[in-house]
């Protein structure tokens, strides 16, 4: 299978299974955005300006977790102590259902299933042109960086700067295993993932499904672009 049919099947799977999940996970989706419009003001989702193929901004849906204006109230990335994420906010992000509104993303072949974690443009306005390599291919929902830090908000958990310990402890692993996807992706890589995916939120153990790409000498990330670790936070980057 060459690179176009590649893509052409990709984009096929992608739009069948975002449309029966979306179909599938309906009720689920009006009891959702009723719970989050009873428990607190605000809007139901959250749209945020996220970085796609070739550059292009997009906007991504999600339900949202944290107190209206939270980015007034503090830095981009979020821990698990974090007093801005809701009540109901805490229990959408620990079995990731805040992400289910992304499957309209991917039939709107903005993001796919599998593909790196999109960034904010501040943050990949500050791409090395390796990094940049991060934008040759649709975002996803889920992929390795995802799995490896399902816990990220416990890892940042009693930091005194969330932001700059996400930069240096999670930041750097998330961009090689996404670089690393560009380079070996295919559809049995992205099934095993998915697959892997859901059975770490059902509480298992994904390594057991998809094994990690192993590290390759020399690290990405913040270390190749100081300017961007002291950059401020960029728009709607929290949630």
């Amino acid at each position: 299978m060459n690179m176009l049919q590649s893509a052409a099947f990709k984009r096929t799977f992608d739009s069948v299974f975002s449309l029966l999940g979306l179909i599938i996970f309906l009720p689920l989706l009006l009891l959702v955005a009723v719970w989050i419009k009873l428990s607190s003001p605000g809007p139901v989702f959250y749209h945020g300006t996220r970085v796609g193929l070739g550059g292009r901004p997009f906007r991504i849906y999600k339900f949202r977790t944290m107190v209206v204006d939270a980015e007034k109230l503090g830095g981009p990335s979020t821990s698990e102590d974090d007093p801005r994420i809701t009540k109901l906010g805490r229990f959408l992000r620990r079995y990731k259902l805040d992400e289910l509104p992304q499957l309209l993303n991917v039939l709107k072949g903005e993001m796919s299933l599998v593909g790196p974690r999109p960034e904010v443009p501040l943050e990949a306005d500050f791409y090395t042109p390796r990094e940049r390599e991060l934008l040759s291919v649709k975002p996803g929902i889920t992929d390795w960086a995802s799995i490896r830090f399902r816990n990220e908000g416990e890892i940042l958990r009693g930091s005194p700067d969330p932001h700059l310990a996400y930069r240096e402890t999670i930041q750097p692993e998330k961009i090689r295993l996404g670089l690393e996807y560009t380079k070996h992706h295919s559809f049995w890589i992205d099934l095993r993932i998915i697959l892997a995916t859901l059975w770490a939120v059902a509480g298992g153990k994904p390594e057991a499904l998809c094994e990690m790409p192993g590290t390759p000498s020399g690290d990405v990330g913040p270390a190749e672009r100081p300017d961007a670790i002291s950059g401020p936070p960029g728009p709607g980057s929290i949630e």
